[in-house]
């Protein structure tokens, strides 16, 4: 058995409780910036954050990577940003913080389609048990009709689909390259892209002053940014340095607790039907990220 150290282990809490918390982060920020401020400045400020390291690490890649990156960047990183903010316009908080954790189910998936993986009886099971609950959970969350939901957890689906596809072009074409400077090279490109789309395409310019709310918003997306995504993925990259990759990615499993609390603390309803439902994706997710399942081994 995997011996988990108490730096990892530590690392592994402080990441649920960081990524649980980014959907809250994103709601309160939605009160001051619409979906499109809040994704550039999401992505623009990681970038100034992760600057300092750019030049040392990108001047290690080859000229025929940087497509490939951008490719990665555009649809793991870029787009995922507007859209989990799009979401939460119609969707609550806790609700985001679920589906977020289908990644794994769309990972199998484009490995399974695209990269040749080899998956299990039981991940095939997973998918159709995640599938089950996430139809389930959308006929409930936030008190809606199904047609109104689907139309904003759509905006999640698509962007889980987008992590599951930079998840396999990191592992089976940039495998080559090291995890942190793929994370600075992607950032740096799509920073530029998104300087563009907030200060051409949206008023942030005029939204620039001292009043309290603006300051406010600032303080959420600059947290979302600095804390839930560059420290994190920083953190994250660690901790798959330390252990294996079955015990890092189980961190998706525990960030739906965290989104949910906070989503309670905030006011939202939780019935018991919802807790049904999340329990079943869990469980789906569980199977689909499985290797192996400990319980159906025999002893010889």
């Amino acid at each position: 058995m995997m011996r988990i150290s108490k730096t990892a282990f530590f690392i592994f809490i402080l990441l649920t409780f960081i990524w649980g918390t980014s959907f809250i982060l994103i709601k309160k920020s939605l009160l001051v910036f619409s979906p499109v401020q809040i994704g550039s400045l999401r992505i623009l400020i990681t970038f100034i954050t992760l600057l300092p390291f750019s030049f040392k690490y990108m001047k290690r890649i080859k000229m025929k990577d940087w497509i490939i990156i951008a490719i990665s960047g555009l649809i793991g990183s870029f787009f995922p940003a507007y859209l989990f903010a799009f979401a939460q316009e119609g969707i609550n908080s806790s609700t985001a913080g679920i589906l977020n954790s289908l990644t794994p189910l769309f990972a199998l998936l484009i490995g399974v389609l695209f990269f040749q993986f080899q998956a299990k009886w039981w991940n095939y099971l997973g998918i159709i048990i995640t599938f089950i609950g996430t139809y389930g959970l959308l006929t409930i969350s936030g008190g809606q009709e199904f047609s109104f939901n689907f139309k904003y957890s759509l905006y999640i689906l698509i962007a889980a689909l987008g992590y599951g596809t930079q998840v396999n072009i990191i592992k089976y074409i940039l495998h080559h390259i090291p995890s942190f400077t793929i994370l600075v090279a992607q950032y740096f490109i799509i920073g530029g892209l998104a300087a563009i789309v907030l200060f051409v395409f949206t008023d942030f310019s005029q939204m620039i002053s001292f009043k309290p709310d603006f300051l406010m918003g600032m303080f959420y997306v600059s947290i979302l940014a600095i804390v839930a995504t560059a420290f994190a993925l920083v953190l994250f990259y660690r901790l798959i340095k330390l252990v294996d990759p079955v015990f890092s990615s189980s961190v998706t499993y525990f960030i739906p607790a965290i989104a949910v609390l906070w989503g309670i603390f905030d006011g939202e309803s939780v019935s018991f039907s919802f807790f049904l439902w999340v329990t079943t994706i869990l469980l789906g997710v569980f199977f689909v990220n499985s290797k192996n399942l400990w319980f159906l081994k025999t002893k010889k």
